[in-house]
């Protein structure tokens, strides 16, 4: 594990000196958020630094489990629709090419606290803190950035640096700001090397310019923002308020998810040594009739196995006349233990953004799942409209940047302008989101299941389990037992 974060942090040392001759450029250093960013990745890939096999400490990645559910209810149901033109059409191609990855999109926001989306001239790239390197910005926008992207053929590893940015340029007393995008090629026997500067012809990357003219608006004017997306996780920044980029959801449990892993561990722990234990005397586990005096332990173990004794039988080479049997059984302390990893799960979720009691530990099954949103979940309700906010800006500058590279490298139809009633100008397009509702009242959901059950349309032990928490079959016990106790009263008895 060691060597491959050497590994690691040596290859972006390499990547960034490399982007600073080239481009001649200084990159700018955020060393904390880094570090942070580099810890909360290893604790989503489920590899966090508290793992320990000595102690038989674990994890269950919980980290992963909360973004996961971020992304799920922030893109239940989304709707994307993009009209106004034949521009128009082709931009809405391009979003349902992708459309099933944006889902990935939001986790990976959450995971890493920032992700960066970019066309690559087919489709859609998406980039985490480390394959970029921010060169300029300020605190609204970042203003430069390079991007690294790769591809390996047999041997041999190829890399590309590509390099955005606002000039500002001023001629004769005016001044603009125009966008550049630069692309350098590199080849290298080693996916520890970025290697050598080759032609951009020479890889897959044929296509796109070593340099673009300078980008502006037909009038001359700025573009209105980069020619990428930038996904940022709601929360501020309370480890460097200097930078742009977002914190991992989960940044402020990290000691919290220290500890659930350490309390389900040693909750497994237990249980798995609280098996039932049988000490018996050599005697009793022999044929009758098998000489015992003269045998060795290890022949006794030998001939133990041989019987396929089950392994909860333990020998006791017995020494009195009375031959040995006793058995232990530990008793467990979950309840105990779970009533703690409740407690810690409350806390990893308030901390996160959920409301108290969203995630739970399951006695029964021993999984930790989500309850349902209801209505009254105004903190969950809050945190996921914040994220879905921050996804709707990422997906409008995303598909800005898709229309500016379709007029930069005439990849798609020319558009005819269309007044959008909103933003009370003219425009290319005109795009619409829709979220499905992830919220609604349990009580009048239980009511309409009752009914169902009424109607005969479900049974009735179906609803004591999706309402009442009975399992399967307490459940089926308690309505056989209702059958049984109306068939003997009548439908109809009076009290």
């Amino acid at each position: 594990m060691g060597l491959i974060k050497t590994l690691k942090r040596w290859f972006n040392m390499i990547f960034k000196k490399q982007a600073e001759e080239d481009f001649n450029i200084q990159a700018a250093e955020f060393p904390e958020m880094e570090s942070l960013i580099n810890r909360c990745a290893n604790i989503y890939r489920g590899v966090p630094e508290w793992l320990d096999d000595k102690n038989n400490i674990k994890t269950i990645n919980f980290a992963k489990s909360v973004c996961s559910e971020t992304a799920r209810l922030a893109t239940l149901a989304i709707g994307i629709q993009i009209d106004g033109s034949a521009r128009a059409t082709w931009l809405q191609e391009q979003i349902d090419k992708v459309y099933f990855q944006i889902r990935h999109w939001v986790e990976y926001g959450c995971a890493y606290g920032t992700v960066f989306i970019k066309p690559n001239g087919e489709s859609l790239d998406i980039f985490t803190p480390a394959d970029v390197i921010i060169v300029d910005y300020d605190n609204q926008e970042i203003k430069g950035i390079i991007f690294k992207d790769s591809y390996t053929v047999g041997r041999k590893y190829y890399t590309r640096l590509e390099y955005h940015r606002f000039v500002e340029t001023t001629i004769n007393g005016v001044t603009t700001y125009p966008y550049y995008v630069s692309n350098r090629a590199y080849v290298s026997k080693s996916p520890q090397s970025i290697g050598d500067k080759i032609d951009l012809k020479q890889t897959k990357w044929a296509d796109l310019m070593a340099d673009t003219p300078p980008i502006l608006k037909a009038n001359g004017e700025k573009l209105d923002g980069p020619l990428y997306g930038v996904l940022r996780t709601p929360q501020a920044n309370n480890v460097d308020i200097s930078t742009l980029l977002g914190l991992p959801i989960f940044a402020e449990a990290i000691e919290e998810l220290k500890d659930f892993d350490i309390a389900y561990s040693r909750n497994a722990g237990e249980i798995f040594d609280s098996q039932k234990t049988v000490l018996a005397d050599d005697r009793l586990l022999m044929p009758n009739g098998a000489p015992v005096s003269a045998m060795s332990p290890q022949g006794m173990e030998n001939r133990r196995n041989e019987m396929r004794l089950p392994h909860f039988v333990k020998n006791v080479f017995g020494q009195d006349a009375k031959e040995f049997y006793q058995e232990i059984n530990p008793v467990l302390n979950t309840d105990t233990r779970i009533v703690g990893m409740n407690a810690l799960l409350n806390q990893i979720g308030y901390k996160i953004g959920f409301s108290n009691g969203y995630f739970v530990f399951n006695e029964k099954t021993g999984m930790v799942t989500a309850t349902q949103v209801e209505a009254d979940d105004q903190r969950t309700i809050q945190f996921i409209k914040d994220v879905r906010d921050k996804l709707e800006c990422c997906l409008n500058d995303t598909i800005y940047a898709l229309n500016t590279f379709a007029d930069l490298y005439g990849i798609a139809p020319d558009s005819n302008w269309i007044y959008d009633e909103k933003k009370k100008k003219c425009v290319q397009y005109i795009v619409n989101y829709d979220f499905g509702d992830f919220t609604y009242n349990r009580e009048e959901y239980r009511i309409a299941w009752y009914s169902y059950v009424n109607s005969g349309h479900v049974t009735f032990w179906r609803y004591l389990v999706k309402f009442y928490g009975y399992t399967e079959e307490e459940a089926k016990k308690i309505s056989q037992e209702a059958k049984e106790e109306n068939k003997t009263r009548g439908f109809f008895e009076e009290e």
